[in-house]
C-alpha cells in the first residue's frame, strides 16, 4: 500500500479514535463516519497490517540466509545467446556484502573465464583469449537506470528482496511496496518511475519464487531481467537456491543463463579479489560473449 493510501486510512481512523476517548470533558461535534466509511477504514487498516505481516515473513526467511557469511559450490553454468548455446562447469564463491565470483571451466579442468562482482565494479575475464572487461555498475545503461548495484545482485543470488540503491530492506520501507494475491502466491511490487520491480513469493513460507526488474523506455525499447528460482538445497540449517534461470531481454537481443549449484558449502579460504594480468587486453561485453560462445 502506498504512503498516500495509508495517510487516507489514518485520516479516516482518527475520528474513530477521538469518539472512543471518554476522558475528554469537551464534546467534539465532528461529523460521524457512516457505517460504510467505518468499514472501509477498518478494512484498509487490516490490509496494511496483513501486508506488513507478509513482508515480515519474507524478511524472516531472508534473515536465515543473511547469517551465512560464505557460500561456495560446484557450478553448472549455461549461456544461450541468439542461436548459440554453451554449457560450462565451474565454481561459485560468495562472501556476504563483499564479492560474488563465478569461475568457469572448459573441458572440466581449464579455467575459461571468470565473473567477479564487488561493491565497486563488474569484472569479466576471458582466460582463453586473454581479454577482459572491468567497469563500474553505472557504465552499463540498464544497471545505472535501474539502480542495480552489488547488493541487488547479491539479493538475487541469495533469494532476497531488495530496494534499489540500498544495502537492505527494513520495515521503514514497507509502505513503498504493494502486494496482491495470485493463487497460492503473493505478488510484491515496487514502482519507481520507469522502473518496476516485482517478486512472486509463496504465501505460506514467504520464500521468493521469482524476481523481475523491468525498465520502460518509449524511445529505445523496454528491457527486463527475470530471475527464476527452480529449486532449493540444504546449506547447513537453511535452504539455499540451487537452480536458477536468468533471462535478460533487451530491444535487440536476449541472453539466457542457467545456474545450477551442487555440493553447497561454506569454504572461506580463497582469494576474494582477482588480479588481471598486464598481458590481458581490455574489450567490450559483446566481444567477450562471442568468445565464450565459441568455446
Amino acid at each position: 500500500m502506498k504512503s498516500l493510501n495509508i495517510l487516507k486510512v489514518v485520516a479516516l481512523a482518527i475520528p474513530l479514535l477521538v469518539m472512543s476517548c471518554h476522558t475528554h470533558t469537551k464534546v467534539v461535534k465532528d461529523q460521524p463516519l457512516t457505517p460504510e466509511q467505518t468499514q472501509q477504514a477498518l478494512q484498509a487498516i487490516q490490509e496494511a497490517e496483513q501486508q506488513a505481516a507478509f513482508l515480515d515473513k519474507v524478511s524472516t526467511s531472508v534473515a536465515k540466509t543473511s547469517k551465512t557469511q560464505f557460500v561456495t559450490s560446484k557450478l553448472k553454468f549455461s549461456i544461450e545467446y541468439g542461436p548459440q548455446q554453451v554449457t560450462l562447469t565451474g565454481n561459485l564463491k560468495m562472501k556476504r556484502d563483499d564479492v560474488i565470483q563465478l569461475q568457469l571451466m572448459a573441458f572440466g579442468f581449464v579455467e575459461a573465464g571468470r565473473l567477479e562482482f564487488t561493491k565497486d565494479y563488474v569484472l569479466i575475464i576471458d582466460r582463453i583469449n586473454k581479454q577482459f572487461i572491468k567497469v563500474p555498475y553505472n557504465y552499463v545503461d540498464f544497471l545505472r537506470n535501474s539502480g542495480i548495484n552489488f547488493y541487488t545482485l547479491q539479493a538475487l543470488f541469495w533469494n532476497e528482496m531488495f530496494m534499489p540503491g540500498k544495502q537492505t530492506v527494513d520495515k521503514t520501507m514497507y509502505d513503498k511496496f504493494t502486494t496482491s494475491t495470485s493463487d497460492n502466491d503473493i505478488i510484491i511490487s515496487l514502482d519507481e518511475g520507469k522502473m518496476n520491480y516485482s517478486w512472486l513469493a509463496n504465501s505460506q513460507s514467504g520464500r521468493i519464487k521469482m524476481a523481475n526488474i523491468s525498465y520502460r523506455d518509449v524511445l529505445k525499447g523496454n528491457t527486463q531481467l527475470n530471475w527464476d528460482y527452480n529449486a532449493f538445497s540444504k546449506l547447513g540449517s537453511i535452504l539455499f537456491p540451487s537452480d536458477m534461470g536468468v533471462t535478460l531481454t533487451m530491444p535487440e537481443k536476449e541472453i539466457k543463463l542457467g545456474i545450477k549449484l551442487n555440493y553447497l558449502g561454506n569454504e572461506s579460504d580463497w582469494e576474494t579479489r582477482t588480479k588481471v594480468s598486464d598481458k590481458y587486453r581490455e574489450v567490450d561485453v559483446d566481444q567477450i560473449l562471442r568468445r565464450f560462445m565459441a568455446l
